[in-house]
């Protein structure tokens, strides 16, 4: 009797010690199919990307996550569905998606945005953003006569702001007396601008000023420096912009040297 018992004890024993690392492998078995933890990582994974803490909780639901899409995998491999042509299509569409995203991000990782890069695009765009910002009010009519009129009034010590709401046909500045807030001259057109620079603070122009929009009548209320953000404020969004203008290259490049026939 005693003979008998030691093998099964050890044979019990054997399975649990091969067992336990199987187990250890693995979130679960559904069906006889084991379904490793890596599957839980890779969600794992997706979730800190995005930004979110994998607390315990969320690694339950991870896990419950992974069960239920092998419970359904199987179901639908069952059914014959992994081997339909849309299932063929979308899987292909998906695997080139995949990694089309990882070649992206392999280029990224291996031509990195450097410190010297953002400060010669921010000192690029401090040259262009530079110089003088006007604060500027103006009326915009239809017709030139009418502008004669608004600037005689004016003349005759007309209040701007309370013509600009009455007769401008801006909709955007109208309601606010015609003022534009403050701006450098590149934001305008060409002859708005080519009228604007050539007043002084308080200075309105003496005749209309001709446009694609109409007939404009120009007041600067003040002029200063350009105030322009510090670079630590934003490097951020200069690096993002950097990083899109190399992969846009990039993935012109190879466009370039394909043979698309």
């Amino acid at each position: 009797m005693k003979n008998t018992v030691l093998p099964i004890a050890a044979a019990i024993a054997l399975l649990a010690a091969t067992s336990f690392p199987a187990l250890a492998q693995n979130v679960a078995i559904v069906n006889g199919k084991a379904i490793p933890k890596s599957r839980v990582e890779a969600l794992s994974q997706q979730v800190a990307k995005s930004g979110r803490a994998v607390t315990p909780e969320i690694e339950t639901q991870l896990k419950d996550e992974v069960v239920a899409r092998e419970i359904f995998m199987q179901e639908a491999q069952k059914r014959g569905l992994d081997a339909t042509e849309d299932y063929k299509s979308q899987l292909e569409i998906a695997r080139q998606t995949i990694l089309i995203r990882e070649l992206f991000a392999d280029y990224q990782k291996k031509n990195p945005v450097t410190d010297t890069d953002l400060k010669a695009e921010y000192d690029k765009l401090v040259a262009s953003a530079g110089g003088k910002e006007y604060r500027v009010r103006h009326i915009l009519v239809e017709k030139e006569d009418q502008a004669k009129t608004l600037i005689a009034s004016l003349k005759k010590n007309a209040k701007f702001e309370d013509l600009a709401k009455k007769s401008s046909k801006d909709p955007g500045s109208a309601a606010k007396g015609g003022d534009l807030d403050w701006a450098n001259a590149g934001s305008y057109v060409k002859e708005f601008s080519e009228a604007m620079v050539k007043l002084g603070k308080g200075q309105t122009t003496e005749t209309p000023v001709k446009s694609q929009f109409g007939y404009h009548i120009i007041r600067v209320d003040d002029v200063r420096q350009a105030q322009l953000p510090k670079f630590d404020d934003v490097k951020p969004q200069i690096g993002q912009q950097l990083l899109q203008q190399k992969l846009a290259a990039f993935q012109q490049d190879l466009r370039s040297k394909a043979k698309v026939e």
